[in-house]
């Protein structure tokens, strides 16, 4: 069965970890208590590694649940989200509430200005607090944008 072991001719602490199917973290807890050999060290850059005999005593090891040091070492699974990032459940809430809002905000966006649909929905409920129906859109639009950058006269007028 050790004849099936795939190794490399030398591997970082980390790629050891993943291949033994542990966090870094415990991997290096288990070589503290003597589990799993130490590292050596590279010779150039002065890194720790583990060469292919050592490999294979460590895949061995976990393989067993027995350590080098011949004593029993129960391994839990690695967790299956380890790693990933959790998606919300949360049903996403539209950026408009109608296509009146929604076209505003277009326009305006195509214009550079950024607004959110609060402020917008507020500009026209102010400016139209019995609602846009028959008025033309470009009508809206203007009043709106003179609401949202303080232009418009009416609130200037003292």
């Amino acid at each position: 069965m050790a004849e099936n072991i795939v190794t490399k001719s030398v591997v970082s602490v980390t790629e050891m970890a993943k291949m033994v199917g542990l966090s870094r973290a415990r991997f290096y807890q288990l070589v503290r208590r003597g589990t799993f050999p130490v590292s050596d060290l590279d010779t150039l850059s002065k890194r720790p590694c583990y060469c292919e005999e050592k490999q294979r005593l460590i895949l061995e090891a976990r393989r067993r649940n027995c350590g080098v040091d011949g004593k029993p070492i129960l391994f839990y699974s690695r967790r299956r989200d380890f790693g990933q990032v959790k998606v919300s459940t949360r049903p996403v809430k539209p950026k408009a509430t109608n296509t009146l809002i929604a076209d505003i905000i277009d326009h305006l966006s195509s214009a550079k200005v950024v607004v959110t649909t609060p402020q917008v929905e507020a500009a026209v409920r102010a400016e139209y607090p019995q609602g846009t129906e028959g008025t033309e859109f470009a009508v809206v639009l203007n009043r709106v944008f003179d609401r949202l950058r303080g232009q418009n006269p009416s609130d200037k007028v003292g």
